[in-house]
């Protein structure tokens, strides 16, 4: 669990934060301004991956994922009623390559990534990119809300460089 002297060391640092690293062993969240990593272990359980999502989510609602399929023109209007927004598609012999984005400010899409998320892990371990507009305040309310989770730790915080050697 995140401490209050961990938190007021981050805030109280005179550079901006370059990268921001969180999670425990089976999850890994790294945030930098625009953009959040995640990458999921296998054995990660169904509750955390749904927790990461929302702690996100109440953060920046309008936080969204690319997500990029090949799939039947059908299932494109199945996506979209789990909340997914087609962004564009482009026939390729029998099937559409497609892109949608995952809005973090719908909870229909969030548990329809959450269960793709699952379903993925059964067979290997995940990356998967957040685009967010957080800033270093952001980071850190993310940080306090994900830091309920058991396990969850700080890994490593990088700050901005001043441009001089150190």
């Amino acid at each position: 669990m995140g401490s209050t002297e961990e938190i007021d060391n981050i805030l109280s640092h005179p550079q901006s934060l370059s990268s921001f690293e969180m999670g425990r062993d089976d999850v890994n969240v790294l945030c930098t301004h625009g953009k959040i990593t995640l990458w999921f272990g296998r054995q990660v359980p169904y509750v955390v991956i749904g927790q990461v999502l929302i702690g996100i989510s109440s953060v920046d609602a309008s936080s969204v994922h690319e997500y990029n399929i090949v799939c039947p023109f059908k299932e494109i209007t199945d996506y979209e009623s789990h909340g997914y927004v087609l962004v564009s598609y482009a026939k390729t012999d029998h099937m559409y390559k497609t892109t949608f984005n995952v809005p973090f400010s719908s909870k229909t899409a969030l548990l329809h990534f959450a269960e793709s998320i699952s379903k993925k892990l059964k067979d290997k371990n995940i990356n998967i990119d957040i685009y967010w507009t957080g800033d270093d305040a952001d980071i850190v309310l993310l940080y306090e809300k994900l830091s309920n989770i058991d396990g969850w730790k700080l890994k490593q915080a990088k700050y901005k460089d001043d441009g001089k050697d150190k």
